[in-house]
């Protein structure tokens, strides 16, 4: 699976865990050249405290476009150490 968005490469990885449809990358394959802060943060009932980057590609800004559990509760464990996307950053084969 392939992460991209404004024409680059955000995150590439033949290991994604599929949750809710959306595909979580190993937080490695994350091309840290495009990650910038954000401290947008939200919570799932199940999955626990969501955290957040915005992406930053070819001088536009995608605030809070990628999030991650730091922490996630027990029954979500498989998403530890893993990012996903959203706004308009495509996923797929």
């Amino acid at each position: 699976m392939k992460a991209t968005w404004n024409g680059v490469t955000l995150a590439e990885s033949d290991d994604t865990v599929l949750v809710e449809g959306n595909h979580y990358f190993p937080a490695a394959s994350l091309n840290r050249e495009y990650v910038s802060f954000s401290n947008h943060r939200t919570t799932c009932p199940w999955k626990g405290a969501a955290s957040y980057y915005s992406l930053l590609v070819n001088g536009e800004l995608n605030p809070d476009a990628v999030w991650y559990y730091a922490d996630p509760k027990p029954e979500a464990e498989m998403v530890r150490d893993r990012v996903a996307f959203w706004k308009g950053v495509k996923v797929g084969a």
